[in-house]
């Protein structure tokens, strides 16, 4: 049996449906109160060591995953290319979910009006290469783009080109499939009523339930949202 989230931050009293905003609002203004920037290298402790066991292989993309598919826990980032704050959050994120058993990372895109044409081609390039090379390709490319991007709509410079690029990328970011991607995954997001990047959907694969959080959500406060999702009590929705 392969080691389960640690506990950091463990809510020890039962919570009524009436009392889980208040519950979840103090977990996120502790957490902001407690850590200003996350840390480089995050903690992560083990309930005791036990051999890993392959995961099965990640279904064909989209959406995108970083991480084991048979993690009970998925993290959905609605991002943009060009958001400072996803530029900022996002790669941390990424290393956070590599260190932390358990939990595993999917992409919604959500390119912002205000940060276009850039963010919607930056993110017709992470398909493409997504396309290219699968769910390491994808995620490669989200690193390349938040390490070169001016942020704020002003997209990559000119003489930076994604190094990566082979003739079917090319004809990939001309064509119909990524875009169509793109598209629908920005409709679905504002289906959902989801507007700003970056935006968390938690989901324990467990008990079924799902929690949404905005902003750059620190470690310690993911931490604690998980052990509420994996608790008995249901979180209002």
């Amino acid at each position: 049996m392969r080691p389960t989230i640690t506990r950091l931050l463990r809510c020890r009293t039962a919570l009524s449906l009436v009392e889980w905003p208040i519950a979840a609002a103090a977990i996120l203004l502790a957490a902001a109160l407690a850590i200003a920037i996350w840390p480089e290298h995050p903690q992560v402790e083990y309930s005791e060591a036990q051999p890993a066991q392959t995961a099965p292989p990640l279904p064909p993309g989209p959406p995108w995953t970083h991480g084991r598919s048979d993690a009970r826990f998925t993290i959905t980032v609605y991002a943009d290319f060009e958001c400072p704050y996803c530029r900022d959050y996002v790669p941390q994120l990424v290393r956070w979910v590599a260190a932390t058993p358990d939990v595993s990372l999917q992409w919604h895109h959500l390119p912002l009006q205000a940060h276009d044409p850039a963010a919607s081609q930056e993110a017709r390039l992470a398909e493409c290469a997504g396309n290219e090379r699968g769910h390491a390709g994808f995620w490669h490319a989200v690193d390349w783009i938040y390490a070169h991007t001016l942020a704020e709509g002003r997209g990559v410079p000119n003489g930076d080109r994604y190094p990566d690029m082979t003739p079917s990328m090319q004809t990939c970011l001309t064509g119909e499939k990524a875009e169509a991607t793109v598209s629908q995954q920005a409709r679905q997001a504002a289906d959902e009523g989801v507007t700003g990047t970056p935006t968390l959907r938690l989901r324990d694969h467990t008990s079924g339930k799902e929690m949404r959080l905005s902003g750059a959500v620190p470690a310690d406060a993911l931490m604690s949202a998980l052990d509420l999702l994996a608790s008995p009590v249901p979180p209002q929705r």
